[in-house]
């Protein structure tokens, strides 16, 4: 069953946060694995639309028009960029917010690309945005549990500097490699395997989902043994070695089903 309209707004209203999925660099790198494995004739109809801009380009303009002032940016779009699923729920049995979500969203813009009665401007922003939900859908604090704005009020130091969990998996631990997205997309997309682009091509959204849930509720840190204690759980290397491999994976899936996601959307 659905949990009640208003107790899912409810939920959802908690999550929501100014916070941007991987940051600049983790969405340039699944963009451009995503490029590198599109069909020719997808490429040339993704240049119909989006001209020179490159998918890795392309990832990022949800987040950067969230500074434009306008209702739309401000009051309705930051709800694109989240899912909400209580830990021990499943999206089908929380639904959607009335607000819309990522999910919805994806829906909502996916329908706009194929619109061949939409203007071209409707249908860049739709693509563009189509693009950077699939990305988002893949770091795991994007799809939260509604306690903690996606980890944004988990208060940690990384590396001795105060920040919180949502950064930290948005940008610190990438940015820490100190690689270009080109590099770390090069990287990443030779080690995918043929298997892995089966695997991970066959993957809907209620996987991608239950993925970062799955993932999620272990990225958390253990509670200090002293409640008392207001020092901040410190994050450091041993942290980076534990969960540096799911970033990777995420930003490999990401890659490959966005342009699994882009092959089926362009061939219909």
């Amino acid at each position: 069953m659905r949990i009640p309209l208003l107790l899912a707004s409810a939920v959802f209203a908690l999550q929501s946060a100014p916070a941007s999925a991987w940051g600049p660099t983790g969405h340039r790198v699944t963009g451009e694995i995503a490029e590198r494995n599109l069909d020719a004739d997808t490429k040339a109809k993704i240049a119909g639309i989006l001209g020179p801009e490159s998918i890795a380009e392309a990832s990022n303009w949800p987040d950067f028009m969230r500074s434009d002032e306008s209702s739309f940016w401000q009051d309705e779009s930051p709800n694109y960029h989240y899912v909400t699923i209580p830990e021990g729920m499943t999206y089908a049995e929380v639904g959607p917010p009335p607000q819309g979500d990522a999910i919805t969203a994806l829906a909502k813009y996916t329908a706009t690309v194929k619109d061949a009665n939409a203007s071209l401007a409707a249908r860049q922003e739709a693509l563009r945005f189509v693009i950077h939900i699939i990305e988002d859908l893949h770091q795991p604090l994007h799809v939260g549990n509604g306690r903690d704005l996606g980890g944004n009020t988990v208060k940690v130091n990384f590396m001795d500097e105060p920040t919180n969990l949502h950064s930290v998996w948005d940008e610190d631990i990438i940015n820490a490699e100190l690689l270009s997205y080109s590099e770390w997309a090069d990287w990443l997309n030779r080690r995918i395997t043929a298997e892995d682009h089966i695997a991970w091509a066959a993957a809907k959204p209620a996987q991608w989902l239950a993925e970062s849930v799955a993932i999620r509720d272990g990225l958390y840190p253990a509670p200090s043994e002293d409640p008392s204690s207001s020092e901040l759980p410190d994050l450091s290397y041993d942290y980076v070695y534990a969960h540096k491999p799911q970033i990777d994976l995420r930003l490999q899936q990401g890659g490959i089903r966005l342009a699994a996601y882009l092959n089926n959307l362009f061939a219909e």
